[in-house]
């Protein structure tokens, strides 16, 4: 299994450029990907310097056609039209997907800092050695208060998941609400973190849980243990970064440490004001 991680900017390149199709074609060059993280996707915020106000998960979706949609809003605000605008982050696979969660995130109130509700999104998705829970998230950049409250809040999650898997509920009629879908300890996490990998909230994330709940590793550290970690931001001109570093990550739970089998950055796109990571996962 192929998976991509990547925080788009709403398609916005460091050409200040907001070109969909560019993105398209980058993941395609980049892997025959099975499941494709997106973060900061739009619908109808043309506020966004360069969008028109586009549906980027009807454009995304038409344009990597084969793949479900799977859209978790973070924002949802009047665009005092009588419509709506959203932002959030988007999940396309091609593997089947069993269900989908959309947790929206601790927003501590942190009245010097600007900031915006966040979400994680988490699809169920059948692989060829069982459900995985696969998580996409992007965290307070400008609140460290709000930041750390969100890596609890993921924390609080994987926990939860890990229950559920332990101990299934009583499940209803199947077809219905109450029927009782697959929701695995077993887990992808990816996004745009927000922190550094020396940073607090990324050894919190990796910290260890009770008893029954799978450890939460770094796959770039799983894979590359005695490489630092490549740059995902701040490659190059106009970029709002002082300098390069990572930020974008993809963490996996302990059991399927063994099952990675190799993470890279691509760096040469200038696609979006972040770089892409894959990750690639022995079947």
């Amino acid at each position: 299994m192929k998976l991509i991680t990547w925080n788009i900017q709403w398609g916005r390149g460091i050409d200040f450029n907001v070109d969909l199709p560019r993105i398209a074609r980058t993941v395609r060059e980049l892997a025959d990907f099975d499941v494709l993280c997106l973060q900061e996707v739009a619908v109808n915020f043309p506020g966004l310097p360069g969008s028109r106000g586009e549906n980027q998960v009807d454009e995304l979706s038409l344009l990597l056609p084969g793949f479900s949609a799977h859209y978790g809003i973070a924002t949802d605000v009047d665009d005092g039209h009588g419509g709506r605008s959203r932002f959030g982050n988007l999940i396309l696979s091609r593997l089947p997907v069993i269900q989908t969660f959309g947790h929206l995130l601790p927003w501590p109130p942190d009245p010097k800092a600007a900031s915006m509700q966040r979400i994680a999104l988490e699809a169920v998705v059948r692989t060829r050695w069982g459900p995985v829970r696969v998580m996409t998230t992007h965290l307070e950049y400008y609140s460290a208060i709000q930041r750390q409250a969100q890596v609890e809040a993921l924390r609080r999650l994987h926990e939860e998941a890990s229950g559920h898997a332990a101990s299934p509920r009583l499940s209803g009629e199947s077809g219905g609400p109450f029927a009782a879908l697959p929701r695995p300890a077993s887990a992808i996490l990816t996004g745009d973190f927000n922190f550094k990998p020396d940073a607090p909230e990324h050894g919190r994330l990796i910290d260890a849980f009770g008893t029954g709940v799978p450890r939460l590793l770094d796959a770039w550290q799983v894979a590359q243990p005695k490489q630092p970690h490549q740059p995902t931001v701040g490659l190059y001109e106009n970029s709002w970064a002082e300098h390069p570093y990572c930020c974008d990550f993809v963490f996996v739970t302990e059991d399927l440490a063994s099952r990675v089998r190799a993470i890279a950055v691509q760096s040469q796109t200038q696609a979006s004001d972040h770089q892409p990571v894959l990750v690639e996962f022995a079947d």
